[in-house]
């Protein structure tokens, strides 16, 4: 995935193949006397590579659920998964976990960034995971990172000094600095003021501009606007999208 601008006509066709399918997806959770909760309902949907998607749901929807077993963090209980031509559940654990990190970005509400650690060194963690010792090659892309989110200024500060809104971007800087597939994000505004969430909102409709693809979970019609296109989700089932 390249961040640099794109021709805007050609991010309004949408190609053939999808980028992301889910099959029968179900998923449900044990409960004390050996029953089961169905959270995931047996969910069929397909997400083109350059789509901006909003996942739409009150809370207790599902929807959450669904993100977690879309991005591979969380299996389900039955039926598939392929981003990219690839099927998450015939990957052994150690395959998901480089899938994860090369080819799917995270956004999540709380950005989890290492207080005492700098802004610069939080982003870096993904690229010397996946790198190792040739984690410093990454550093041109972790800085284009940085600026492009708005935070090259703060990128030596402790995480512990930043905003919500930085942190955030921060956040989302983290989640593209392996250039993956797909971002993924969950409740990426739902811990922020107005204004940063906004700012925030803006930053992820510029990279959708700029050809990412991206799948949003959100409860708020305002947020979901934002996206291309909306799938509801109703009690672990998609209403419609």
């Amino acid at each position: 995935m390249s961040i640099t601008k794109a021709d805007p006509v050609s991010t309004v066709a949408a190609p053939s193949a999808p980028l992301l399918t889910a099959r029968g997806l179900s998923k449900s959770f044990p409960l004390p006397g050996g029953n089961r909760v169905e959270v995931l309902h047996a969910i069929d949907l397909e997400i083109a590579s350059g789509e901006f998607v909003a996942i739409m749901g009150a809370s207790g929807s599902g929807k959450s659920t669904l993100l977690y077993a879309l991005s591979g963090i969380d299996s389900p209980t039955s039926g598939t998964v392929s981003v990219g031509g690839v099927e998450l559940s015939a990957l052994g654990p150690r395959e998901l976990e480089e899938f994860r990190l090369t080819r799917i970005g995270f956004v999540f509400q709380q950005p989890h960034l290492l207080d005492g650690c700098s802004v610069r060194e939080n982003v870096q963690l993904p690229a010397l995971w996946r790198n190792g010792n040739e984690g410093a090659a990454a550093l041109d892309t972790i800085e284009q990172r940085l600026q492009r989110l708005g935070i090259s200024h703060v990128a030596d500060n402790d995480a512990a000094s930043l905003s919500g809104g930085q942190r955030q971007r921060a956040g989302i800087a983290r989640a593209l600095v392996n250039s993956p597939d797909v971002c993924f994000a969950d409740e990426p505004t739902g811990a922020l003021d107005s204004g940063s969430a906004e700012a925030v909102l803006d930053i992820l409709g510029e990279l959708h501009a700029e050809g990412l693809t991206i799948v949003m979970v959100t409860h708020d019609p305002n947020v979901a606007a934002r996206a291309q296109r909306v799938i509801r989700v109703v009690d672990g089932r998609v209403a419609d999208g």
